[in-house]
């Protein structure tokens, strides 16, 4: 199958979603050709959640688990108890919280420790981690402070170091890799006041000089984590474009950046709802001269740098999660056990065994994403931005309701602040700065709604690759029958196939876990034949029938979930001599899991979207203003 996942690269005239393009605003076009153009033009082949698009489950990507080797666990076993101690002795995030500043001595001790050169291979002075004990350290820390956690998460993800890994010279990595080990901090700039997830609309711009020595920076850059107190950065601007078939091109490059330099102004720091210890603000740059050296990559391929970059960087968001939601467990567990109300403990009430099964399970689910994620990352065979994008999704709007239920368990004390909870001799648990630090999650490094966009572009590329030339306006007669008749061929043995929901393999090696997986390989043939369905219903609407599309990213990511958990489970059951509790979280997560995938297959013929979108556009229109009466008003006037 491996042809009929193939992506290459194409130009506007091949390129079907640009081609089918052509009737909308020129603003709207240039769009979707700055974020093709970024895409990774490579095989799918390797890709277990792209398969499952196609009606394919490759359990050979999930079973056996790749549990981390002894060897590697023993590194990050050291790392992280060191860690922990000197967190526990000197960072009280609290705090932090409280102040919005990390204590000097904890960013001189995390530097001293070399926690901002931990994927920085040895060779260049770093500590040489893998993927998989990088999350580990970020689960832990999660666990105990958001903020410092986000703060070195954010340098070392997303900052300098992981471009530099992936696409800097030799010279960009022996002058900036030691450097971080010696406790410099870096930030990624990328959004605009009015930037996003839309780049075309980019401003700040970088321009050759003259004599061709040095870029001129100039633009302003919002949320730039780290970037208060950063000594080097990567930003993102537009340079020359390139003129294609006599039509201007936008382009987009990514530079080092010294924070140092001439021109650079730190404007405001942001304040945001949790988080209160990261270091967020917006940064104006005024004729900032950056030598030539410095452009990473090469010109107009920043987008795809930071694409390529953050499907890698991505992987901390699921860990942080997960860190999040064992603590969420913890204290559900301890407090479910300590309450009693009505002559009982208030977690042995169903309502309390409810919430205590749902963050039980679903965290031992989380974990299983972030573990294998991380494994494939450390493998690097897979091409796997959508594992990525899969597992960030599941795990960000997960642990909001992990939180949330935990806060509901704990009632009044869910919602009063730890300090409070400690001044007057309680246990200080922190659900309510869990709750603020978590939110941003389904929010930043693509929104839950991104993450489905993306991961729908990513599940239609096969059929847009077979299909292209029937899509396109712009294909001759001659290519529109030539594809036809083979696209033909291909759908007269692949449709049936996939309109069987029968499962053929054998799971023999699941044990009690067969009947999930068994579920997994039929339903990916219906989510397959209901994505091709939905494509040939709406053709180039389907784009706008974005509900439709995100349902059928749930399901395909809620499947991947189940496959993780699972397989984890088996080797987690046979680490510990046999032990079934693993066996029990994985199976109940699956059941309540196929539940939702059974829920969302139904509202893809079931569904209230054509009231939905004619009331919303009714509320857009001002016709129900006067459902508004009786506030006090705040912001501009209208």
């Amino acid at each position: 199958m491996s042809t009929d996942l193939q992506s290459s690269k194409k130009t506007d005239d091949e390129n079907p979603l640009i081609a089918a393009a052509q009737g909308m605003s020129e603003g709207k076009q240039e769009a979707m050709r700055v974020t093709e153009d970024a895409r990774e033009k490579v095989g799918r082949e390797k890709s277990i959640g792209g398969k499952l698009f196609i009606g394919e489950f490759d359990k050979s990507k999930v079973m056996p688990f790749p549990m981390q080797s002894a060897e590697d666990k023993k590194i990050g076993d050291e790392f992280i108890a060191k860690l922990e101690a000197f967190l526990v002795k000197n960072l009280d995030p609290e705090e932090v919280d409280r102040t919005k500043e990390i204590p000097e001595i904890v960013l001189q001790g995390l530097g001293e420790m070399g926690i901002f050169a931990m994927k920085i291979p040895k060779e260049y002075g770093g500590l040489g981690l893998s993927q998989t004990n990088y999350n580990r350290v970020v689960m832990k820390v999660s666990s105990y402070c958001g903020a410092t956690a986000g703060f070195f998460s954010a340098h070392q993800s997303i900052g300098v170091p992981q471009p530099l890994l992936m696409y800097g010279t030799e010279e960009q990595k022996k002058k900036y890799f030691p450097r971080f080990r010696k406790g410099e901090i870096s930030a990624f700039a990328l959004t605009e006041v009015d930037v996003g997830s839309d780049p075309a609309r980019m401003e700040a711009t970088c321009d050759l000089s003259s004599d061709g020595s040095h870029y001129i920076l100039n633009g302003t850059k919002l949320w730039c984590t780290n970037g208060t107190i950063a000594d080097v950065i990567v930003v993102m601007a537009k340079t020359k474009p390139k003129v294609i078939k006599g039509k201007e091109r936008t382009q987009i490059s990514a530079f080092i950046l010294e924070m140092d330099s001439p021109g650079v102004e730190v404007t405001h720091r942001c304040e945001f709802m949790g988080l209160g210890g990261i270091y967020n603000g917006m940064i104006r740059f005024t004729n900032v001269k950056i030598p030539k050296e410095n452009l990473i990559w090469e010109e107009g391929r920043g987008l795809a740098m930071a694409l390529g970059t953050i499907n890698v960087g991505r992987l901390t968001l699921p860990a942080a999660c997960t860190g999040g939601a064992k603590q969420c467990l913890s204290i559900a567990r301890r407090f479910g056990k300590s309450r009693h109300q009505w002559g009982q403990p208030i977690g042995q009430h169903e309502p309390g065994r409810e919430k205590i099964a749902y963050i039980a399970a679903t965290t031992f689910a989380m974990e299983a994403l972030t573990y294998l994620t991380s494994a494939y990352a450390d493998e690097h065979k897979m091409d796997i931005r959508i594992e990525a994008a899969m597992a960030k999704l599941f795990c960000t709007e997960s642990l909001w309701k992990i939180t949330d239920m935990t806060l509901q368990l704990r009632g009044g004390r869910g919602f009063e602040t730890a300090r409070s909870l400690r001044a007057r001799g309680e246990e200080p648990f922190p659900v309510e700065r869990a709750m603020r630090d978590c939110r941003i999650n389904t929010i930043l490094e693509g929104s839950s709604e991104i993450m489905k966009l993306f991961l729908a572009r990513e599940a239609m590329d096969p059929h847009f690759v077979r299909l292209g030339a029937l899509m396109s306006p712009k294909s001759s007669i001659g290519d529109k029958v030539t594809t036809a008749f083979k696209a033909l061929l291909h759908y007269a043995v692949w449709l049936p196939k996939n309109m069987l929901f029968a499962s053929s393999t054998d799971f023999e090696e699941a044990k009690e876990l067969k009947p999930h997986f068994q579920f997994i390989e039929k339903a990916s043939k219906k989510l397959a034949h209901s994505l091709f369905t939905s494509m040939m219903k709406y053709q180039a609407g389907l784009e706008k029938r974005q509900l439709i599309l995100g349902r059928m990213m749930e399901i395909g990511t809620e499947l991947f979930a189940i496959a993780a958990a699972c397989s984890f489970a088996l080797a987690k059951s046979k680490e510990l001599n046999g032990d079934k509790t693993p066996i029990a979280l994985a199976n109940y997560f699956a059941t309540i899991s196929e539940r939702r995938i059974q829920e969302r297959f139904q509202l893809l013929k079931d569904n209230d979207d054509k009231e939905t979108n004619a009331l919303a556009k009714k509320v857009l229109a001002d016709e129900m203003r006067w459902l508004e009466e009786g506030i006090i008003w705040i912001g501009k006037k209208e």
